[in-house]
């Protein structure tokens, strides 16, 4: 994944961390004082969610199969930045999904979901879940 214009469309947490991180990495100078102290305080807090295990294969390789349940670009990020853990995870996120989704799409969605999570799981489902009452 490269990000070609970063204002034409929305970017995983995954995305924004590696363009952090090279910016970080980078010898140009941005000219902004703060903007130093904001890249670390972001890639700190990014380091503490799924994206830090995430691979831009495999977040390619869940948008695909995210393809057959017509879900909306906004629902795919959702669940790439915090991969749902739960059905009610799922009912969180997808609009009407009790409506748009079987019992057995939201088992296939929980699967490929699990790909996405690091292997130690648990805090990051409670977590994503408040963040969507802000």
């Amino acid at each position: 994944m490269e990000i070609i214009n970063p204002n034409a469309a929305i970017l995983t947490n995954f995305e924004v961390m590696t363009a952090l991180k090279d910016m970080k990495n980078s010898k140009k100078k941005y000219g902004l004082r703060n903007l130093a102290t904001i890249t670390y305080e972001t890639v700190q807090y990014l380091e503490d969610t799924p994206c830090k295990e995430q691979t831009s294969s495999g977040i390619v390789e869940f948008l695909q199969a995210m393809k057959e349940f017509n879900l909306t670009k906004n629902e795919c990020l959702m669940m790439v930045n915090d991969p749902p853990s739960s059905p009610l995870h799922i009912q969180l996120m997808i609009e009407d999904s009790d409506e748009r989704l079987t019992e057995e799409q939201v088992s296939r969605i929980l699967e490929h979901a699990a790909k996405l999570k690091p292997a130690a799981d648990g805090q990051n489902s409670t977590t994503g879940a408040g963040q969507m009452d802000s």
